[in-house]
């Protein structure tokens, strides 16, 4: 899982300063030192060398949480929420739905709507491809109201149908196989 992998690669950088973390989740790591501008800096670099970001802005922070929320849940969750996705993520961050979605917009330039739909397209591409789940199984598990609205929503995204997606990806496939 990525979260965990990003969580240990975090706590090992920390460690190497000689940081000690109290709380590490999705986005936040509190250490109970005071960190100078030198350390502050190293952390960044060497967290940056690892393909990870040192944010400092409380906003940026506020997004990160909200794409590793969503991300989370599309991807890393056997099944989605019961409730509403605005729902979760409230409860999840504790903080308001509307002030999230704001903060979200403002920043990023698309919804927290788009950006859900986003990843389960990203997530139906990869249920595609490993071609274990039928089109009306992947719709049933990522929540969609019918298979037309799946496919409707992936065209929009991708500009392809599912299943022409499938049939080119399989194209390619083969052919790589055959070099």
């Amino acid at each position: 899982m990525v979260s965990l992998r990003c969580k240990l690669l975090v706590k090992e950088e920390l460690e190497k300063l000689n940081l000690h973390c109290t709380e590490l989740d999705l986005g936040i790591a509190v250490i109970q030192e005071t960190l100078t501008k030198a350390m502050w800096q190293m952390l960044k670099e060497n967290l940056l060398r690892s393909g990870l970001e040192l944010l400092d802005d409380k906003k940026a922070i506020l997004i990160e949480r909200i794409k590793n929320v969503i991300i989370e849940m599309i991807h890393y969750s056997d099944e989605l929420p019961k409730v509403n996705y605005s729902d979760y993520i409230s409860q999840k961050l504790n903080y308001d739905y509307t002030y999230l979605s704001n903060i979200f917009t403002e920043t990023k330039g698309i919804t927290i709507q788009q950006f859900i739909i986003n990843n389960k397209i990203e997530r139906v591409k990869e249920l595609l491809l490993y071609d274990e789940l039928s089109l009306t199984e992947i719709s049933y598990k990522l929540h969609y109201s019918s298979v037309p609205h799946l496919s409707t929503q992936f065209k929009k995204v991708t500009g392809l149908t599912p299943s022409f997606y499938k049939k080119l990806k399989q194209k390619r496939k083969i052919n790589l196989e055959d070099l």
